[in-house]
């Protein structure tokens, strides 16, 4: 029996070039995304990117990838995880 899958914890890395494009990987799920904010699940935390023109490019769940691009204006990072606790809003969570 492997239990290799279960304890190891995938990695995180964010590169952003030039304030214009950005690739994250160890993203776990998209929650949301519009023109002026995306909401990743990442191995690390919530991520949120802010700017305008913002857009989800390219999206591969299983290898944990998301390309965005747009004007981005900043990205902030919370511990909280989207089902750590049933019951209450994401939203909450974020902004305490």
């Amino acid at each position: 029996m492997c239990m290799e899958d279960k304890t190891v914890q995938k990695n995180h890395k964010l590169v952003v070039n030039n304030r214009k494009t950005s690739l994250a990987t160890g993203v776990l799920d998209v929650l949301s995304f519009d023109l002026n904010e995306i909401l990743l699940e990442t191995e690390q935390g919530m991520m949120m990117v802010k700017g305008t023109d913002l857009h989800v490019n390219r999206l591969n769940l299983e290898k944990g990838e998301v390309d965005m691009s747009g004007n981005i204006d900043s990205i902030s990072y919370s511990d909280v995880h989207a089902g750590a606790k049933q019951g209450e809003n994401l939203f909450s969570k974020l902004f305490r």
